[in-house]
């Protein structure tokens, strides 16, 4: 008995141990807590979206019961706004200051909805933040110089908004730890730093209002880099020391000058360059460097690109080379990587081309899409059907213009 009555005090003693220690787990902290009910308060469900279902704030247990948020010692730790799910409107609302009490918060992500109103300033309190992704929603204003003193920061994706104003050059300059940057599809202005030291691995500025030129100097550790579809212009030198780049987009721009012989390789898989005025030619590259294969695109229409074609860009999956003023006739190994089914897409439209050398008998490949409209040549039977409706209806130019173009040439060369 005496045995039985010492067990069963033991018992006790620990079950008043483990209830008390079980609901303190439990118990969000109150800062916190007064923090979810503020964004909550700023947020709602556009109809057909039920993200805000489970925040009952009667819950003993937030931690394990409301959606979107991770939890550690009582705080929340990450904060995931809306579900991404493809079926789902999202939020609506604004985002509340009170996000800035939740200070041990190392992820904030918004969903696709349609949140306005500004970023809050009050960010900065949260030092721990490692990811910040605000995407596709109707955010206005400018984006925060105080998010630059986030030292841990390491992702700022706000893509897809309505933000405006500079870029604050504390982004690119003052935090070691960043690496990835994505504001694409705002309204941002102004110019970008002279200098960025941030480690990025990714940076992506299209569809913007940036002006002015590249950084002169950039982190070598870049993987993709795109500023397309802004009103930038300058040469492109500061590209030169990026030996790291696989996707690199330039395009619908006013950069000129010639591109650098470094960005013709086969690890810069997708080197998009169109609608800009580069000028001169490719006779400086290294032939022997490139050895471009599956899935590699280069589009370099409608610059001002000028002089013979080099067998440097033999193999690219998808070439785009129109609009230009290339001249003389196509390098073999073009044709040879079309027949052999490497090069699925060959644009040379809109050019002063005289020559495609084509087998007689060797068929091309079914898959092939091969443009020669309007060159100083008259295209091979077959070569027109697969052009864009944007190539125009004349096969070839006008014998005046070729005449005109050569002679220009030639008198350039004295």
């Amino acid at each position: 008995m005496a045995k039985n009555r010492e067990h069963t005090l033991w018992l006790l003693v620990l079950l008043h141990i483990a209830i008390p220690c079980s609901s303190y787990e439990q118990k969000l902290n109150s800062i916190d807590l007064a923090a979810l009910a503020a964004i909550k308060n700023s947020l709602t469900d556009i109809p057909g979206s039920n993200f805000f279902s489970t925040w009952d704030f009667i819950s003993p247990d937030p931690c394990s019961t409301f959606s979107g948020i991770t939890c550690s010692l009582n705080r929340v730790t990450a904060l995931t706004l809306g579900t991404g799910l493809s079926d789902s409107p999202g939020l609506a609302g604004s985002l509340s200051p009170s996000l800035s009490n939740l200070t041990y918060l190392t992820q904030l992500i918004l969903y696709p909805g349609l949140v306005t109103g500004p970023i809050p300033t009050q960010l900065d309190r949260l030092t721990n933040l490692r990811v910040i992704s605000l995407t596709n929603n109707r955010l206005t204003g400018s984006i925060p110089t105080s998010l630059a003193s986030l030292h841990n920061l390491h992702t700022l994706d706000l893509s897809n908004n309505r933000l405006t104003g500079s870029i604050p050059v504390g982004l690119f300059t003052a935090l070691s730890q960043l690496k990835v940057v994505i504001f694409a599809s705002n309204s941002l202005s102004g110019e970008l730093p002279k200098r960025i030291s941030a480690p990025l691995l990714h940076l992506d500025l299209k569809s913007n209002m940036l002006r002015g030129i590249l950084p002169l100097e950039m982190p070598s550790t870049l993987r993709y880099l795109s500023v397309s579809r802004n009103e930038m212009w300058g040469p492109l030198n500061g590209l030169e020391s990026l030996s790291d780049l696989v996707y690199l987009d330039l395009s619908m721009n006013q950069f000129n000058g010639p591109i650098p012989a470094s960005l013709f390789r086969p690890s810069l898989t997708c080197l998009l360059l169109q609608r800009n005025n580069l000028s001169g030619g490719l006779g400086f590259v290294d032939p022997s460097s490139a050895s471009y294969g599956e899935g590699s695109i280069v589009d370099l229409s409608h610059n001002l690109l000028s002089g013979e074609l080099t067998p440097v860009l033999a193999g690219v999956e998808s070439l785009f080379l129109n609009n230009n003023h290339w001249m003389g006739t196509v390098p073999k190994e073009y044709v040879d990587s079309v027949y052999r089914g490497i090069t699925k897409t060959l644009y040379l439209q809109h050019n002063y081309i005289t020559g495609f050398p084509l087998e007689p008998g060797r068929a091309l490949p079914d898959t092939a899409s091969l443009c020669l409209s309007y060159n100083c040549m008259v295209p091979p039977v077959g070569l027109t059907t697969t052009c864009p409706i944007s190539a125009g209806g004349q096969f070839s130019r006008p014998e005046s213009q070729c005449v005109a173009f050569n002679h220009g040439v030639g008198n350039s060369r004295h």
